[in-house]
């Protein structure tokens, strides 16, 4: 049912997968904990879990397994245990339920975030978005392991041909406003996702067209930014 090897993992093991239509549009993204052979917690965006919980009962069929919903809480931890993420561009991990008080902002984490060019649910990953654009087919989908809904036009579109867009990360004099057009050439090739105030101005992701080259000035109305 989901895009990457889960059966491959080991107890206490995580990946990143994500849940599709069949026309590989995204439904939600996950966090697959193994916790024991026969134990999988998916961890999602809490407003996914029920619509994650549907579409599993929906396609398990004859299959015999239980699927129940489970809240918790979690914190990022810098240099701490817990479920290892890539999302800040640091080593971090997720505690799940551990009762920790913040000492990072939510500001400061979404800087870390924008920075890493990692993709998050309601700003660069909604069901619009295919997998390769916003660059996760290489965190959260296997080649090798068997079907699951959305597979075909994956496999097609990363052995076959591209995305005609993709995710870039860009630095501005100040912070732009999401959903702002990207002007090149006095074409527009793309729109801003997400954006944060950093020390040195701002920085933001955003849908560029493929064709726009590395290093390439942008006009946002006022402003310009340049592709990193």
């Amino acid at each position: 049912m989901v895009s990457n090897d889960v059966v491959a993992l080991g107890s206490g093991e995580a990946c990143e997968a994500l849940l599709l239509t069949p026309k590989a549009r995204v439904i939600a993204p996950l966090v697959v904990l193994r916790r024991r052979h026969d134990d999988f917690l998916l961890l999602t965006e809490p407003e996914l879990g029920e619509r994650v919980r549907a579409e599993l009962v929906r396609g398990r069929f004859a299959t015999k397994v239980e699927i129940e919903p489970e809240e918790h809480t979690s914190h990022v931890v810098f240099g701490g245990e817990g479920i290892a993420t890539a999302a800040y561009g640091e080593p971090a991990a997720e505690a799940l339920d551990a009762g920790l008080d913040a000492t990072v902002s939510a500001d400061e984490l979404e800087l870390l975030r924008i920075r890493a060019g990692t993709p998050a649910w309601g700003k660069e990953i909604d069901d619009r978005v295919l997998p390769a654009e916003a660059g996760l087919t290489e965190r959260a989908v296997s080649f090798t392991k068997g079907c699951y809904p959305g597979q075909e036009p994956i496999a097609r579109l990363h052995y076959r041909g591209h995305a005609n867009r993709g995710l870039r990360v860009l630095h501005f004099g100040e912070v732009p406003e999401p959903g702002a057009e990207l002007v090149h050439e006095g074409k527009v090739v793309g729109r801003i996702t997400s954006a944060a105030a950093a020390d040195d101005g701002a920085v933001a992701l955003a849908y560029v067209r493929r064709e726009v080259p590395e290093g390439a000035r942008l006009e946002l109305r006022a402003a310009e930014a340049q592709l990193h």
